[in-house]
């Protein structure tokens, strides 16, 4: 029977002979894995295609596994490799100076750095020499310098730097004086660490070359630092009397030692004065003796007269006064006629 239609319309029908008039797709399964099998090439052929070259960043070095052992070393660039997962890579930034934060951290952004507000103080506080508790905040700045020792000698290395760098810095603080940590031994502190993490490292065949280890903040912890304050400077005002006292004595000492010198280069100069003069005399007496000899009057008038012309300038006027006389008779007027003559 006919399909009954709703109110309003009118009856369809169809008739057995128009089946066959009506065209439907070829699903057989021989074409169906024809059409699978093109998709899967496709697939392959673009799977090969990408994974058949790859691109080195200048700051970076490729290693290359095949099969999974290590098969090259790729420098920057474009270069080829086996496609389908015959070859892997991965990249080692080689030439991009990394860095370790201990007792702090740097917030990731760009801009002025941001350090996380939370404590490390299970990395930073170390027990000096003399048994003071200090703050030791530092870096270590380190470069990848063997990409296969990085990647293969260690399970990981970064983690053994931290462990390495941790135990040499609480090592070397605590064979030193908290106060040559907090203020003179600190460039030594830096050298001596940085040499022994690296002699360790190389030990361990890490292919980490340490650039440089730099101490940040070194200071008390919060809870005495008002303690290390007051004790630093009364060491400061100590220091700075020492050096006036210093200063003093450097002023004071050349001084003294210059004038003892004087003193000593003047007598010694009076001695040899009076000796030259002695002797002078004595060769002048002995002339004098032996021209006597040879003609003692003449010697003794000359030597007369020499006494009075020394005598006679220094006498100056001799006056007479006689009783029966009004006024006094200059006898020797020497000292008028010696200035009569020095004009």
């Amino acid at each position: 029977m006919p399909n009954q239609s709703p109110r309003g319309s009118r009856p369809i029908s169809i008739k057995a002979s128009q089946y066959a008039q009506i065209n439907l797709p070829d699903l057989s399964i021989p074409r169906v894995l024809g059409l699978g099998g093109g998709a899967v090439l496709l697939a392959l052929l673009l799977w090969g295609l990408f994974s058949s070259f790859y691109t080195v960043q200048p700051e970076e070095r490729a290693v290359v596994k095949r099969f999974g052992a290590v098969h090259t070393i790729s420098d920057p660039g474009l270069h080829f490799k086996l496609p389908f997962g015959i070859d892997s890579v991965q990249f080692v930034a080689t030439e991009r100076v990394l860095k370790e934060e201990f007792g702090f951290r740097t917030l990731p952004g760009e801009g002025r750095s941001q350090y996380a507000p939370q404590n490390f103080e299970d990395e930073s506080l170390m027990l000096t020499g003399d048994l003071n508790v200090i703050d030791v905040e530092w870096v270590v700045q380190y470069r990848i310098q063997d990409p296969i020792r990085f990647l293969y000698s260690l399970r990981d290395p970064v983690r053994t730097l931290r462990d390495i760098s941790e135990s040499v810095m609480r090592r070397v603080v605590g064979n030193r004086l908290g106060s040559d940590v907090l203020t003179i031994g600190r460039a030594a502190i830096q050298t001596q660490a940085r040499n022994e993490i690296q002699s360790v490292m190389d030990l361990y065949e890490a292919g980490i070359f340490v650039i440089t280890l730099e101490l940040q903040d070194v200071v008390p912890p919060a809870a005495v630092q008002p303690a290390f304050n007051e004790v630093n400077e009364a060491r400061q005002e100590r220091e700075r009397m020492i050096n006036e006292a210093q200063k003093r004595a450097n002023q004071q000492i050349p001084l003294a030692e210059g004038e003892a010198l004087r003193q000593v280069a003047e007598a010694q100069g009076y001695a040899t004065e009076r000796v030259n003069r002695a002797f002078g005399e004595t060769a002048r007496f002995r002339a004098v003796v032996q021209e006597y000899r040879n003609a003692p009057e003449v010697t003794r008038t000359r030597l007369f007269l020499e006494a009075i012309g020394q005598i006679l300038p220094k006498v100056g006027s001799v006056v007479v006064v006689q009783d029966d006389q009004i006024g006094p008779l200059p006898l020797l007027q020497l000292r008028e006629g010696q200035l009569r003559e020095e004009p």
